[in-house]
């Protein structure tokens, strides 16, 4: 029997013309979907026919289909990290970087995914050691920041033992070329085409005229220290992941292939740059 695990944003109602056609189109294709508790509760989901309700996240489904933004897009491929499962998100969030269609092509989107006429693209993550929360990874960005409200951290990062860079600022984020369009963007970093092997290190608001981004090669091991007197948030992809203490250290580097997402036959990152953020330069 052919299954697709469906993720949602936290706005059901946005998504109920989605889910709706999504169930048309896959009963008709003998296709079965499955949501998880916190989906089935979240949407209000009765018993029908082609749908698993409160049905545990499987790993061996022929597909994933996120209805959100990025945030959706980023915990589907969490939670499906090393299984060569494609993501095929609809975008129905603010920017939608890593969405396969759009939502103004629903039901063309919905048909392409039950077809499977889509490629594969194969997404790097970074693997994060932080002390006593285990390893852990992401998929988007690490980011270390000073809590609201206390005094500016002091952060240094070194790579393979050699020390990079170290400055008084708001906090420092590792990106990979998937997340360099996220926060690392924001803090003036460069941007890293989906391809490129390796990771880039920003800095939040430095106290500093000569901070820069660095792109750091794919085989280099970063350690980030924190000088800071007071603990630091750490959040992977968005979400809180933990916290680093005073003079604390994290490990992280660069995993290749990790996620697998489905994109449209000839889809260009370059037109997906552009249509999502403008031109670089006009």
């Amino acid at each position: 029997m052919r299954q697709i695990t469906v993720f949602t944003h936290r706005h059901p109602e946005e998504v109920a013309p989605a889910l709706a056609e999504l169930s048309s189109q896959a009963l008709a294709a003998d296709v079965t979907l499955r949501f998880d508790p916190e989906e089935t509760a979240k949407l209000g989901l009765r018993p029908a026919e082609g749908i698993a309700l409160d049905a545990p996240v499987e790993r061996d489904v022929e597909l994933v289909v996120a209805l959100g933004g990025d945030g959706t897009i980023l915990r589907a491929l969490h939670y499906y990290a090393g299984t060569g499962v494609p993501v095929f998100g609809i975008n129905y969030g603010e920017i939608g970087f890593l969405a396969t269609v759009e939502h103004d092509d629903l039901p063309g989107g919905v048909r392409r995914a039950l077809q499977g006429e889509f490629e594969l693209l194969k997404l790097p993550a970074i693997a994060v050691e932080l002390p006593g929360n285990g390893p852990q990874h992401a998929m988007n960005d690490l980011a270390i920041t000073r809590k609201v409200g206390d005094r500016v951290a002091e952060l240094s990062y070194s790579l393979d033992g050699e020390e990079a860079g170290s400055v008084r600022c708001d906090g420092l984020v590792v990106a990979t070329p998937a997340g360099s369009t996220g926060y690392n963007l924001a803090n003036g970093g460069p941007v890293m085409a989906w391809g490129v092997e390796g990771l880039v290190v920003s800095f939040i608001a430095p106290h500093s005229m000569t901070a820069r981004a660095l792109v750091v090669a794919p085989g280099d091991r970063i350690t980030i220290r924190s000088g800071a007197r007071q603990p630091l948030d750490v959040a992977l992809d968005g979400r809180p992941a933990g916290r680093l203490e005073a003079g604390g250290v994290v490990h992280a580097h660069f995993v290749k292939d990790l996620g697998t997402l489905a994109q449209l036959p000839g889809s260009s990152f370059y037109r997906r740059l552009r249509e999502k953020f403008g031109r670089l330069a006009s």
